[in-house]
C-alpha cells in the first residue's frame, strides 16, 4: 500500500512536470528515480503484463489525476508567480540529481561519453533559442486531416516526454499545439462540450500512447547495450535542462518576496526531488 501511494505521488509529479514548458517529464522521473522501471514496465507491457501494471496503474492514476486537477493552478502559478514555481521545479531537479551521478562516478572517462554529453547539453540549450511564433492551430472545428496530425504529434510529444532534458510542453507550443491541448483537457470538466473534447484527445492520446511504447523501446536498448553513455547523454539533456529553466525565468521582473518564495521553494523542491529519489 505504502509503495502504490509512493508511485502515485511520482506520478503525480510526473503529470504536473508535463504541462509546464520547460519542464522535462523525463527528468522528473529519472531524478525520482523510476526512470527505468518506467520505461521496463512501457517496453514489456505485452510480455509481462501484471508486474508491469503493478507499477504502472498507481503511476499512471497520479499522472492523471495531477493534470486534470492541477493544469488550470499550474498555468495560474506559471502566470501570476514564474519565478518561484519554476525554481520549486530546479529544485526538484537538482535533488535527483545526486541519484543519476552514483551512475557514473568512480568510471572512467572517456571521449565519446564526454561527447555524448556536451552533444545532448547544446541540444537543449539550442532548442530554448527557438522562438515558437504566434501561430497557434485552431481546434474549434477540425477537419478529418488533423485527426491524423493530432496522432502524429501526440507520438512526437510522447517521445520528448520520456526523454529526459526535453521538454514534451515546450516541443508542443512549437508546433502551436500546447495551448489547445491544454485547453482541452482543462474544458473536460464541461460535460456540454465533452464530445468534442474526447474527439480531440482521443487521437492524440493514442498518438502518445505509441509514441512512448516505441521510445521506450529504444531507451531500453541503449540502457542495455550503452548503458555508460547513455547515462553521459542523459546527464547533459538535465543539466541543460536546469539552465535553460533558470534563463526562462531570470529576465521576468523580481520582485524580493518572488525571490524569497523562490529560494524557499526551491529548497522544499530539492527535500522533495532527493528523498523520492532516495527512496
Amino acid at each position: 500500500m505504502k509503495n502504490n501511494i509512493i508511485l502515485m505521488i511520482k506520478g503525480a509529479i510526473f503529470g504536473i512536470a508535463n504541462i509546464i514548458p520547460g519542464v522535462s517529464g523525463g527528468t522528473i522521473a529519472l531524478t525520482m528515480g523510476v526512470y527505468e522501471d518506467l520505461i521496463s514496465s512501457i517496453s514489456h507491457f505485452f510480455q509481462k503484463p501484471k508486474k508491469s501494471l503493478k507499477f504502472l496503474f498507481p503511476f499512471a492514476i497520479g499522472a492523471a489525476l495531477s493534470i486534470l486537477l492541477m493544469s488550470k493552478l499550474i498555468s495560474f502559478c506559471l502566470e501570476k508567480f514564474p519565478f518561484p514555481t519554476t525554481l520549486f521545479f530546479v529544485g526538484l531537479i537538482l535533488g535527483g540529481v545526486p541519484l543519476l551521478t552514483k551512475k557514473i562516478r568512480k568510471k572512467k572517462l572517456k571521449p565519446l561519453n564526454i561527447s555524448l554529453f556536451f552533444l545532448t547539453f547544446i541540444i537543449v540549450i539550442g532548442m530554448y533559442f527557438l522562438k515558437s511564433g504566434n501561430s497557434v492551430v485552431n481546434l474549434s472545428n477540425p477537419k478529418i486531416y488533423m485527426y491524423l496530425i493530432l496522432a502524429l504529434v501526440g507520438m512526437i510529444a510522447a517521445a520528448t516526454m520520456v526523454i529526459p532534458g526535453i521538454s514534451g510542453s515546450f516541443v508542443l507550443m512549437l508546433l502551436g499545439f500546447y495551448e489547445p491541448i491544454v485547453n482541452t483537457v482543462s474544458d473536460l470538466t464541461n460535460f456540454s462540450n465533452l464530445w468534442h473534447n474526447l474527439l480531440i484527445l482521443v487521437p492524440f492520446g493514442l498518438g502518445v500512447l505509441l509514441g512512448i511504447i516505441l521510445i521506450a523501446k529504444l531507451i531500453e536498448y541503449l540502457f542495455s547495450k550503452y548503458e555508460l553513455p547513455t547515462y553521459y547523454a542523459i546527464l547533459g539533456f538535465v543539466i541543460a535542462s536546469i539552465i535553460t529553466l533558470i534563463m526562462g525565468v531570470i529576465s521576468t521582473k523580481i520582485m524580493i518576496v518572488h525571490l524569497i518564495a523562490g529560494l524557499v521553494l526551491s529548497t522544499i523542491g530539492f527535500i522533495i526531488g532527493y528523498k523520492l529519489g532516495d527512496d
